[in-house]
């Protein structure tokens, strides 16, 4: 085998080294949670306003509190959201409520289109299929939910993602598609 072409994957324990390094860095510039006002957003294309909540110009979103997971990453076209799974989040089975991970899953695939939106444009959810593959506890330590834009278009968008830990166990995957708007000009 040619030694060139070896490549060492990082194990489970760097990549959540990795992650809680960076939900650190993030939380050091990070706004306390709240709503952006209008202006914070006005002249911005989807991508810049992701650009504007990771170096904390803009707050993050309230359910990113009440649900303990955050914006990690965000690219044209790609999102990840990080979360740490909790006892509160339990459903009457022993494990995390679908509701939470389809929460994670549904704010990584939709912000995924948003990064491609123009100035002027917003977007909503008009469908989310999940499929849970695995149940998920607290003794996962973080997950990822990854957005990855399958098609973008002046109307519609669509994108798949998946849930992750750390070890690359797989939780969930789903598709979305979100309907492209008009941003409203009236003060919200």
């Amino acid at each position: 085998m040619n030694d060139r072409l070896a490549i060492t994957l990082p194990t489970a324990e760097q990549t959540l080294a990795a992650w809680q390094a960076r939900a650190a860095e993030l939380k050091q510039r990070q706004l306390k949670p709240g709503l952006g006002r209008p202006e914070q957003f006005a002249g911005r294309t989807g991508m810049q306003v992701f650009e504007a909540m990771l170096a904390g110009e803009i707050p993050v979103p309230p359910i990113s509190a009440t649900l303990d997971f955050t914006l990690v990453e965000a690219e044209p076209g790609r999102v990840q959201f990080q979360g740490r799974p909790q006892f509160a989040h339990y459903n009457p089975m022993g494990s995390v409520h679908g509701g939470w991970i389809a929460t994670l899953l549904d704010s990584a695939l939709a912000c995924a289109i948003h990064t491609l939106l123009p100035v002027g444009k917003t977007y909503t959810t008009v469908e989310l299929k999940v499929n849970y593959v695995k149940a998920l506890t607290e003794r996962v330590p973080l997950v990822r939910a990854i957005g990855e834009v399958i098609y973008s278009g002046g109307k519609i968008g669509t994108s798949q993602g998946k849930l992750i830990g750390p070890d690359g166990t797989l939780f969930a995957h789903a598709t979305t598609t979100c309907i492209v708007l008009d941003a409203r000009q009236a003060p919200y």
